[in-house]
């Protein structure tokens, strides 16, 4: 998917590959379809939210961590000229291919973790994504890391995300 067509801020057709191993997975005599969970960091998270968002009938939970919810809010962090004011054409794709476009379909529990001085993805993300899922009724837990960066810098967070991560799935 890293070089798909039309992928990320473009049309996020790389969504269509995580919908496909869901239902892959469903279809399986020897997985429990209704115990089907995601769980991912950066990218991963974009694509946890998408699937949470677009098949939470598929999706029983997720685990979100530092996740792009919104490539406008994302696009200046790597393209500081980026300004979805400017580009509207370009906003609106960027728009429809983010995880916060296709939110009104997501009702499945999720877990957002994320560190409060990211600087690759913003903390708003998460922050803006959990409200918006709480005004719908969504379950949402989140776990905040007080100065810390995207990579987690410290591995102490590493262990609380991974632990925090499997007792939210179980």
């Amino acid at each position: 998917f890293r070089e798909a067509l039309n992928y990320g801020a473009e049309g996020a057709s790389e969504v269509k590959d995580l919908l496909g191993a869901g239902g892959y997975l469903k279809s399986r005599a020897d997985v429990d379809g209704s115990k089907i969970a995601l769980w991912g960091g950066s990218y991963g998270g974009y694509l946890t939210a998408h699937g949470l968002a677009r098949a939470s009938n598929l999706f029983a939970c997720g685990v979100d961590i530092h996740g792009v919810h919104n490539w406008n809010t994302e696009i200046p962090t790597f393209a500081p000229w980026y300004d979805y004011a400017k580009y509207p054409a370009i906003a609106k794709k960027a728009f429809e291919s983010s995880p916060e476009y296709f939110v009104k379909g997501w009702k499945s529990p999720v877990l957002m973790i994320h560190g409060d001085d990211d600087r690759n993805v913003p903390f708003s993300e998460s922050v803006n994504m959990a409200e918006l899922l709480r005004k719908q009724g969504v379950h949402v837990e989140e776990l905040v890391f007080a100065d810390e960066v995207h990579g987690f810098l410290l591995h102490k967070n590493w262990q609380k995300t991974y632990n925090a991560t499997f007792e939210f799935i179980d």
